[in-house]
């Protein structure tokens, strides 16, 4: 029996990247290009017809944005899985990606990567270039808000902000004067306690926490 393709939608508006994206992701046997599109406003329409398992839209594009549209395709569709590759790197874009629940954010460097994000976000994983990922403690700042409400105490808030700012178990096991075993075993429970997949659903957990002070 074969196995289901992972049904996906291009929207850019720009003709050669479109169809340079269609030729790569064609050319992997789980996924399928089920629509193409150059506009926000084509991306509300073309995902309505085809509500694919993943859209992967730019952001600037005329008249109606990539932003503009995912926050109207997901006010229609909660559980559409938006995945953003774009040439831009500005905060705000990033803020605004991240505020509405998109799934990913890449940039347009390295196109070798993109069929495993595109999976990735399918499964329900978010996915974020490192040079995104390094953005976010940026723009957080501060100290993580209070998290009692989702059973997240002692130690585990600040093992969250360091998960956050990109540090691996050895490194936070350094920082918190922790043993490695220790610091894994809670990363599970804290995961376990929020029904997060990863560390960058984490990071991405942690972010949205802060997002109210930006």
């Amino acid at each position: 029996m074969n196995k289901k393709k992972i049904r996906v939608l291009i929207v850019d508006d720009d003709q050669l990247v479109r169809m340079s994206l269609k030729i790569i992701i064609g050319a992997d046997q789980e996924l399928e290009v089920v629509g193409c599109g150059s506009s926000g406003e084509e991306a509300v329409q073309l995902f309505d017809g085809h509500n694919p398992d993943v859209l992967l839209l730019d952001i600037r594009m005329q008249p109606t944005d990539g932003l503009a549209a995912g926050e109207r395709i997901l006010a229609r569709h909660p559980d559409a899985r938006l995945l953003y590759l774009t040439t831009f790197t500005d905060d705000e874009y990033l803020v605004r990606a991240l505020r509405m629940g998109a799934c990913g954010y890449l940039l347009k460097q390295n196109y070798e990567s993109l069929a495993p994000a595109i999976k990735a976000v399918a499964s329900g994983q978010h996915v974020f270039g490192d040079n995104i990922m390094a953005r976010i403690p940026v723009l957080i700042g501060g100290r993580l808000p209070d998290l009692s409400g989702y059973d997240i105490r002692g130690r585990e808030p600040d093992l969250i902000e360091l998960v956050a700012e990109g540090l691996n178990n050895r490194e936070i096991a350094e920082r918190l004067n922790l043993s490695e075993g220790t610091v894994r075993n809670q990363l599970s429970v804290i995961l376990d306690k929020l029904g997060l997949r990863d560390r960058t659903q984490l990071a991405v957990f942690y972010y949205k926490q802060r997002q109210q002070k930006l």
